[in-house]
């Protein structure tokens, strides 16, 4: 499925200011010149500019344009937090003291070849399937499917390996964040090993518009 014009002229601009190629408090060109400069209506122009504003990236002023916002170094979880529970994690990032809510959708599944082929076992084989689903203060926050071996929960890994980008969700995903299919949020693909890199389980999720910045990394996990 190809990206709507909009979302393909928010990621480049996206990528500047993330890159530092478009500073903080530069003024992005007007709508008629981006219109012009990537041949679409001023229509689409705006919707691009609307989610440059929801990635938290830009503002608009009335009657002068849309400035570029300053940037936060924060990144999404610091490694020693990485054992914790997806509650404590929530509520520890929670600037308003919003409550935050877990619910978690748990049972076992036939793998089919793709989850098979993963995790190199025959077709037909036990998994769990878990699918958890996050709010604070009653709004979406993120939705993550995961697959693991039956017994590790959590798993007993050595290394976790993770993928964050912008690309679009799932289905079921965009539904539960109330996005549009086919626009791109933050996701990030993890995988637990062992020091043999014995893959034990793999996790695909999904955050609403402008909570994390991406980056990709692998890690020792520690226990103590």
């Amino acid at each position: 499925m190809s990206e709507p014009k909009y979302v393909v002229i928010a990621n480049k601009y996206a990528a500047d200011i993330r890159k530092g190629v478009i500073p903080p408090n530069v003024w992005l060109p007007s709508l008629a010149e981006i219109a012009r400069e990537n041949g679409v209506s001023e229509i689409v122009a705006r919707k691009a500019i609307g989610q440059l504003r929801r990635w938290g990236l830009v503002k608009t002023v009335e009657r002068r344009g849309t400035l570029v916002l300053a940037q936060s170094d924060d990144t999404r979880i610091s490694p020693e937090r990485q054992m914790e529970s997806p509650e404590t994690t929530y509520n520890t990032e929670s600037a308003g003291g919003d409550e935050v809510v877990v619910d978690r959708e748990i049972r076992e599944i036939a793998a089919d070849q793709e989850l098979a082929e993963t995790f190199g076992l025959e077709v037909g084989a036990t998994l769990v399937h878990v699918i958890t689903r996050a709010t604070e203060g009653g709004r979406p926050i993120s939705i993550s499917d995961t697959f693991h071996l039956p017994g590790q929960s959590p798993p007993e890994a050595d290394f976790l390996e993770e993928e964050l980008s912008e690309r679009a969700p799932a289905g079921t995903h965009a539904d539960w964040l109330g996005v549009p299919v086919g626009e791109p949020i933050m996701t990030v693909k993890q995988r637990y090993l062992t020091a043999g890199d014995r893959l034990l389980m793999i996790s695909d999720v999904s955050y609403i518009p402008g909570r994390y910045r991406a980056y990709s990394f692998r890690m020792a996990l520690s226990r103590e």
